[in-house]
């Protein structure tokens, strides 16, 4: 199956930065696949604060880890961030994230994406998974595969329409305590968190979150589809397509 199915329609999703110009590049080729309406507008502390106005969806990307004051985790564990934490980052994701959800607009986090948004509802992070939690999850030449259990009657199992699946993997970090109006839409076999969404969504903006990588497991064309392409679908008919799927 291939990724191109909405019908062409003019729309802007903002998509914070990464850090990385490849991995930015991954996220923007997913997006758009052939909709050559959809513009992918990069979003930045250091750029034009006032560019998420003018998106239509925002995509909270993976990258660097958040720094710990945002959920009171420790200073000091085993893999802090090289180059040390990206503060400005944090403060900037939050404030276009709170814009957001303020203006009823749909949001997808991405791996780092998905912690922020558990942080930022009160929640807290496991700051390290440890040898055995790495093993599984954790990046080093390329991504990781591992199966994900899709729980029944969630956002997540309406979209991917399969109740598990196999993701790819790429963090050393993972939620601990659930975020404020948050439910777990997604474990791993170890029971890690692979994704959430609202608890009741009802009067609230469309959001959900994934701990794996659909742009990457979209570029590298894995076989489980379902969890990259018809969530691509999904949020993009929820950005303004109109429920335009052929």
């Amino acid at each position: 199956m291939g990724i191109g199915t909405i019908k062409e329609q003019t729309m802007n999703i903002g998509l914070t930065y990464t850090g990385y110009g490849e991995k930015h590049q991954n996220y923007v080729k997913w997006l758009k696949g052939n909709n050559a309406g959809i513009t992918v507008t990069k979003l930045t502390a250091e750029g034009d604060r006032g560019l998420i106005k003018e998106c239509d969806a925002l995509v909270l990307s993976g990258g660097v880890d958040i720094h710990p004051e945002f959920y009171g985790g420790g200073l000091v564990y085993p893999k802090q961030p090289r180059g040390g934490w990206k503060k400005e980052r944090d403060v900037f994701e939050r404030e276009v994230f709170e814009f957001a959800l303020g203006q009823g607009m749909p949001v997808l986090g991405v791996c780092r994406g998905l912690q922020l948004i558990n942080v930022l509802l009160k929640g807290t992070l496991v700051q390290d998974l440890g040898e055995k939690g790495d093993a599984v999850h954790e990046w080093l030449e390329e991504d990781k595969r591992h199966p994900v259990e899709v729980v029944e009657g969630t956002l997540l199992h309406a979209i991917a329409g399969e109740s598990g699946g196999e993701a790819n993997s790429a963090h050393h970090q993972a939620i601990g305590r659930l975020g404020e109006g948050l439910a777990i839409n997604c474990r791993a076999e170890d029971g890690t968190i692979e994704g959430i969404e609202w608890a009741e969504p009802v009067g609230k903006s469309f959001m959900i979150a994934l701990q794996w990588h659909p742009e990457r497991m979209y570029t590298n064309k894995l076989p489980d589809w379902r969890l990259y392409k018809n969530i691509r679908e999904r949020f993009l008919v929820e950005a303004g397509n109109g429920g335009g799927i052929k």
